[in-house]
């Protein structure tokens, strides 16, 4: 991962455990997905998703599982937590849960417990806007269109940091972008 966020600390910036954060990214306008994926690819986003989540669990809705190619399914290295009612088989390798207070339970009970991260997508990010104490936010300068969006923060969120501090940081494939840490007001 490059050093891009290194500086955006959730657990120093929430203050207290567990992290139950958001984590997503989006279009200016808020666009996160098209058609069950994701329409751009920003690498520097990828690893820094990896590196964010890696030892923690990761919860999600059945959509989002279902829109990773199956040979990364499960994400390695972190507990998958699915919300929903299909048959646990369906999901191989992650704990599969009715809800989201389920996949909260679960999480807590997990390894990395001290950190729980909400994967996606779009319904399970508004479900989530209540119990979530952090958002990070990778906005990326595209004016794609798409069917799912980003939930809105308001002014319950504070923006704790933001990388590059002003400007935007650039992809090796061209898009430029910026991660923003928002925390819920006390």
């Amino acid at each position: 991962m490059s050093s891009a966020a290194d500086s955006l600390s959730v657990p120093d910036a929430v203050g207290s455990s567990p992290v139950i954060g958001m984590i997503w990214a989006q279009t200016e306008a808020g666009v996160i997905g098209r058609d069950g994926g994701i329409p751009w690819h920003v690498p520097e986003d990828m690893a820094h998703f990896k590196a964010t989540t890696t030892g923690h669990p990761v919860v999600m809705g059945r959509r989002t599982w279902e829109s990773f190619p199956e040979k990364f399914r499960p994400l390695p290295d972190r507990t998958n937590i699915v919300i929903s009612g299909s048959e646990p088989s369906a999901f191989p390798g992650a704990v599969v849960v009715g809800s989201l207070e389920a996949a909260i339970e679960a999480a807590g009970a997990s390894p990395g417990a001290e950190e729980i991260w909400i994967i996606g997508g779009g319904q399970v990010y508004a479900d989530a806007m209540a119990l979530a104490n952090a958002a990070l936010v990778t906005v990326i300068e595209s004016a794609e269109d798409g069917d799912t969006m980003a939930p809105s923060l308001d002014v319950d969120w504070a923006l704790a940091a933001l990388t590059p501090e002003t400007g935007w940081l650039e992809s090796s494939g061209g898009s430029r972008y910026r991660i923003s840490l928002w925390t819920r007001r006390p």
